[in-house]
């Protein structure tokens, strides 16, 4: 099931956009207020170029009585009109927290009668019976995390910062190769930081500022103290962005620095 459309913006040379979803098999359930707003297995996962995946949940399997259609709209060309809804359960109300296309475009019409959330205005979303983060994890989506005796080294300010045969190469599917290092295996002087992010395939991510010399590279650096299950081999292993280092050398070989929206 999917819809495409030209090129964007009348570039030839660029991707054509695309709506697709399709079945899955999990069981979806959102909880607001510590009410159960939705409990499905006959959910649809809808990917969008240039958004992450959204869980579409038939309306028969959502407690439509907890929620209050609004004024609000808007129109996606690809999709069509939608409306929406405010959530409320135990005296607290979640605005604008639910959306539907009642009349979508004939190229999705499988999403009519289907409702989706905003993922961070609902207090949790669980697959099965995991709590899920950020977003619908997608199944198009692959991790291996593999041992590696590779020497990688990472140079940052003119300096080195760190060198190892005892990494972990983290492929992930979409995203630049990620290499995770011991931190015995970190030679660069590593500060504290308060930033924090969000992964729904590794879990939630903690920094480090790096002190070179007179300069400190801000959260240049970040480790998974309590990675997801199926992320545990990267657990307090350090990574560092590729894009902003000087440097990564793999064998002695320069890698080119990929480009991303961190670079």
């Amino acid at each position: 099931m999917n819809a495409t459309a030209g090129p964007a913006s009348g570039y030839a040379d660029r991707p054509a956009h695309f709506v697709q979803f399709e079945p899955s098999p999990k069981r979806i359930r959102v909880m607001f207020g510590g009410e159960t707003i939705v409990d499905t297995t006959n959910g649809l996962i809808l990917y969008e170029r240039g958004h992450v995946p959204v869980y579409y949940l038939p309306r028969k399997d959502v407690a439509m009585e907890l929620l209050t259609a609004t004024d609000h709209s808007t129109h996606c060309p690809f999709k069509g009109d939608a409306n929406y809804y405010n959530v409320s359960a135990s005296g607290k109300t979640s605005e604008n927290a639910a959306w539907s296309y009642e009349k979508p475009f004939d190229e999705c019409g499988g999403i009519k009668d289907y409702l989706a959330f905003y993922w961070d205005k609902i207090d949790q979303w669980f697959e099965e019976d995991e709590e899920v983060f950020v977003h619908a994890r997608s199944p198009k989506v692959r991790l291996d995390i593999l041992d590696s005796s590779r020497r990688v080294q990472v140079q940052l300010g003119g300096t080195p910062v760190a060198d190892t045969t005892r990494a972990r190469i983290l492929f992930e599917t979409g995203l630049p190769t990620r290499y995770y290092i011991p931190r015995n295996d970190v030679i660069g002087e590593l500060l504290p930081s308060q930033s924090q992010s969000d992964c729904p395939y590794k879990g939630m991510a903690s920094y480090h500022h790096v002190q070179v010399g007179a300069k400190t590279f801000e959260d240049i650096v970040w480790f998974y103290s309590d990675p997801v299950h199926e992320s545990a081999r990267i657990k307090d292993y350090l990574c560092f962005y590729n894009e902003k280092v000087d440097t990564v050398l793999i064998d002695g070989v320069a890698e080119e620095k990929p480009k991303t929206k961190w670079s």
